[in-house]
């Protein structure tokens, strides 16, 4: 298959292929570059980063559990001058094409963490604005949970002067609204999904097995999910870009998320227990394609949506927005 048959249009950016790194699980710089050809890929999408330096939560962080994983790490992070100076050169030496990552406690802390990205360098292509976090100004409650406060941290984060991606979280029934939210307040592509709320408790202390008590899970458990945030966002506004994210360790991952609507896929969880992940999703995509006759992988986006005269099965879960 030519090259030119992986590319793929996220918004009004242009990625060599559709597959790309999660944030959270593949460091804020060039740490997978051992492992990895980080050029190669569609984009490294580096961990969130605050306008300050984050500690992030007590340990323990992580826990397996069946399906997958639950971690508290609690987006410990640098700050984005740090990142700037310290960890981004690095990546951009690879030639990697770079998506930031934001989070803030609050609207005005989002807006700084925009405004110190905006001198970024010409790699950062676009900032994913994940909105899956606590807001401290209405008393803890995720911002991803409420379409005017999701609507609020998209326009303060357009301070970044880059497209912005806005990673929802699937702890709410209101997600297609706030997903409409987002767009409307300027969001380019919605990335869906953040990891779903889980506990698990230590049998020996008797007590939440981790730090912070509550954890997101992630893995193969998470994908079903995903999937089905991203057909129901994609049968209500049929023209947004979207990045399915959610379970993927291999090709038939990558390509269920797309056929559900996803211009581009991420890949998470997989990248802790083999870093070479990303790599091999890409690998096993362009050779599922080659078996398959695809000659162009943007034509798969969205095609389980179809109606049965267009090739498709036709079946909506949702009703068709206004975009």
């Amino acid at each position: 298959m030519p090259p030119a048959g992986l590319a793929v249009d996220v918004g009004s950016v242009r990625l060599r292929n559709p597959v790309m790194t999660a944030a959270g699980t593949a460091g804020h710089g060039a740490e997978l570059g051992a492992y990895v050809d980080l050029a190669s890929l569609g984009a490294v999408v580096v961990k969130s980063l605050s306008p300050m330096p984050w500690p992030g939560n007590p340990a323990p962080r992580v826990r397996p559990v069946a399906g997958g994983m639950l971690n508290s790490v609690g987006l410990q992070g640098p700050g984005v001058a740090r990142w700037l100076a310290e960890d981004l050169p690095a990546l951009e030496a690879t030639g990697a094409t770079v998506v930031a990552s934001i989070w803030g406690r609050t609207v005005e802390e989002y807006a700084r963490a925009g405004e110190m990205l905006a001198a970024a360098p010409a790699c950062v292509v676009a900032v994913e604005v994940n909105v899956s976090c606590p807001n401290t100004e209405d008393g803890d409650h995720m911002f991803a949970h409420s379409p005017s406060a999701t609507a609020a941290v998209l326009a303060a984060s357009a301070s970044c002067e880059r497209p912005l991606w806005a990673k929802l979280s699937p702890n709410t029934p209101e997600l297609v609204a706030v997903a409409g939210a987002a767009l409307d307040a300027g969001a380019e592509a919605l990335t869906l999904v953040n990891t779903l709320t889980g506990l698990a408790i230590d049998l020996r202390t008797r007590r939440p097995a981790l730090g912070a008590g509550r954890g997101g899970l992630s893995g193969p458990a998470l994908h079903p999910v995903a999937v089905r945030a991203v057909y129901e966002c994609r049968s209500a506004y049929p023209s947004c870009a979207i990045v399915g994210v959610g379970g993927v360790s291999g090709a038939l991952d990558a390509v269920e998320l797309i056929m559900a609507g996803a211009s581009a896929i991420q890949v998470g969880t997989a990248t802790l227990a083999d870093p070479r992940a990303p790599a091999r999703v890409l690998a096993d995509l362009v050779h599922w394609c080659e078996l398959n006759g695809v000659t162009d992988i943007a034509g798969l986006t969205g095609c389980a949506q179809r109606t049965d005269a267009e090739g498709g099965r036709g079946d909506r879960t949702c009703p068709e927005g206004p975009r």
